[in-house]
């Protein structure tokens, strides 16, 4: 049986199976409410991982989350991200590690989240016009400041994994990983290896996995939805996957967190396990 939950830095403990909020509704207000709902939603059916992003809405997604969930539960982690930024030359979001950006998105997300502390901030991508170094640095220096608890990448290489774990202590990677598209592979072996939580984003592929006849029959068969099943097998194929299946609507979140307790025969695991590409 596959574990529940997973300590984050060995410290954070959160379930296994979390909730990634970037496509809640900010705006207009009947969507707002219907995003504020989810996020009270998710909560309750027991999630402890919330993704976000200063992208999603320019820090309007972790306004949403405060406004609907501040004053945290205990148990609640919420994790965000830094690192692009509206500097293009038109004004367009572009990636962007600088320090002082990074520094200020900081800033921006504890005012916006309501805390004093990110118990965990991630690189949301490597910006390749600034040195490495010098953005790991930039996070190091906020951890070191106490306003940033636990660093974590997004979209790397392992060959980049390692270089940030010469310069800070990286608890978490967040790549885009699932049952239908594991390229990243080898960056999820390398986390397992050093006990880092993965945090498969796109973590489903939409549209697909219903789609394939394999993950179908395995549905049929467990009485489940081809999108639970493939939830699942992420939670058994590593310990340390901690998937964030994002949605915008209650039906799917509660199906979503329902995978949690869907377990997977032998024979379930090796059919899946075998699959690369829609059949």
């Amino acid at each position: 049986m596959a574990p529940k939950v997973f300590r984050i830095g060995g410290q954070l403990t959160v379930g296994r199976l979390g909730f990634g909020a970037m496509h809640l509704a900010t705006e207009p207000a009947a969507e707002r409410r219907t995003g504020l709902a989810l996020a009270r939603r998710a909560v309750e059916l027991g999630v402890t991982l919330i993704d976000t992003a200063h992208l999603y809405g320019g820090g309007a997604n972790e306004e949403l989350l405060a406004e609907a969930l501040h004053p945290y539960p205990e148990d609640l982690l919420v994790t965000t991200k830094v690192g692009v930024a509206r500097t293009g030359p038109g004004g367009e979001w572009r990636l962007d590690g600088r320090p002082a950006v990074l520094r200020d998105q900081v800033d921006q997300a504890l005012r916006r989240l309501r805390v004093e502390r990110l118990e965990l901030l991630q690189l949301h991508r490597v910006d390749p016009d600034t040195p490495l170094a010098e953005q790991l640095g930039a996070l190091g220096e906020l951890q070191t400041e106490g306003k940033v608890g636990r660093i974590g990448l997004s979209e790397i290489t392992v060959d980049q994994l390692d270089q940030a774990r010469a310069v800070v202590d990286v608890v978490s990677v967040q790549n885009r990983y699932s049952l239908l598209d594991r390229a990243h592979e080898p960056v999820l072996r390398a986390c397992e290896a050093a006990d880092i939580a993965f945090l498969p984003w796109r973590p489903v592929a939409h549209g697909t996995s219903g789609a394939h006849t394999e993950i179908a029959a395995v549905a049929d068969e467990l009485g489940a939805t081809p999108t639970q099943v493939a939830l699942a097998w992420l939670l058994a194929h590593s310990p340390v996957i901690c998937p964030i299946p994002g949605t915008a609507r209650v039906d799917h979140l509660e199906d979503n967190v329902a995978a949690a307790g869907l377990e997977l025969s032998f024979d379930h695991r090796a059919r899946l396990d075998g699959l690369s590409a829609p059949a």
